[in-house]
């Protein structure tokens, strides 16, 4: 495991944005584990930022802008473009509403339009739905997304029988980048005394919706 995944991970459990207990997801299923990235922003933004920067570092991919989707991806890109500005890169930064405004300056993108290669932050992948929401938007605009980053990617089914990401990636072309999964998770409780007990039961819904 990297360094940078480490401290990902101890944030999310010192914030409790990832918990272990029985949970229902939207899609219905039970999961042994939740991440709500929300819950990070009472911790250290800057290295959270920070294991997103070296995330996408990773890629070796260029991108000309950042885009969030509502509502976790607009803190998450924020703190991204921010640490980057300070690292002397800058990048336009937009996101979008829930719901189109009428008035003002109208539609449901706040910020210039994403243009060229689009970099999409954001906190979790599971289904792969909301992803796809934002890529097809992106790409009515008439911009590129090149790469979709989060904190946490659940590895599981999508539609078929192959992941979520791996779905998006045959579908668009895109890259998909996590800090963390579902195989890091576990090696993770593996070798951690103080979370071991919840080996057996992650590694069973690995087994049962993993893909």
């Amino acid at each position: 495991m990297k360094d940078y995944q480490r401290i990902f991970l101890n944030l999310a459990l010192d914030a409790k944005a990832l918990e272990f207990g029985n949970f229902t997801l939207k899609s219905g299923r039970k999961s042994p584990y939740f991440f709500n990235a929300a819950k990070m922003l009472s911790g250290n933004l800057s290295e959270l930022a920070n294991c997103y920067v070296q995330a996408i570092n990773e890629t070796k991919l260029e991108y000309d802008c950042i885009y969030g989707p509502a509502y976790k991806g607009i803190f998450l890109g924020s703190i991204v473009a921010l640490l980057l500005s300070q690292n002397g890169k800058s990048y336009p930064l937009s996101f979008d509403r829930k719901e189109i405004k009428d008035h003002g300056e109208g539609g449901n993108i706040i910020g210039n339009n994403p243009a060229g290669n689009v970099l999409i932050i954001d906190d979790v992948l599971s289904a792969g739905t909301a992803a796809r929401q934002s890529i097809e938007l992106i790409n009515k605009i008439g911009a590129m997304p090149k790469i979709f980053v989060v904190g946490l990617d659940r590895q599981e089914k999508g539609t078929a029988e192959i992941s979520a990401s791996q779905e998006l990636k045959n579908d668009f072309g895109i890259t998909i980048k996590s800090i963390v999964n579902l195989d890091t998770l576990i090696s993770f409780t593996e070798n951690n005394s103080d979370y071991s007990k919840y080996l057996e039961e992650l590694t069973s819904y690995r087994d049962n919706w993993g893909a």
